[in-house]
């Protein structure tokens, strides 16, 4: 199975546990006062849904979907809009990790391996609109 793939079956199991996006937001934003401060005026519930959805472009890029999506993300996060620094998504990865690792029952090192190569390559798209 390709990383992808586990990282597809992964984000299903963690999906399956209603609070995993509160979790990840709770270790989001708790690292680092940058993060709080993008924040500090969002609509939780409705960025949890857009957060679903990134992750699973961001898988589905790596599964070969064109970067279409990524590339519009990329643009509303940019310099000229959200102004979200390429950093910040080095601290969105650990905080992801660390949400994956505790609410998917089958996590392992190699299904952290595999999210992290897979994230990267969507996210190297990402940064590079900034």
């Amino acid at each position: 199975m390709n990383a992808a793939d586990r990282v597809m079956q992964s984000f299903g199991r963690c999906c399956a546990k209603t609070e995993f996006f509160d979790d990840f937001y709770h270790y989001f934003l708790d690292s680092s006062p940058q993060v709080r401060e993008k924040f500090a005026n969002t609509n939780m519930a409705g960025q949890k849904l857009l957060l679903r959805q990134g992750i699973l472009n961001l898988v589905m890029h790596a599964r070969g979907m064109p970067d279409t999506k990524l590339r519009a993300l990329g643009a509303t996060h940019s310099r000229h809009a959200l102004d979200i620094r390429p950093e910040l998504y080095d601290l969105w990865v650990e905080a992801l990790i660390k949400t994956i690792r505790q609410h998917d029952t089958q996590y392992d090192a190699d299904i952290g391996l595999a999210w992290r190569e897979v994230l990267a390559k969507g996210i190297a798209v990402i940064k590079g609109a900034y």
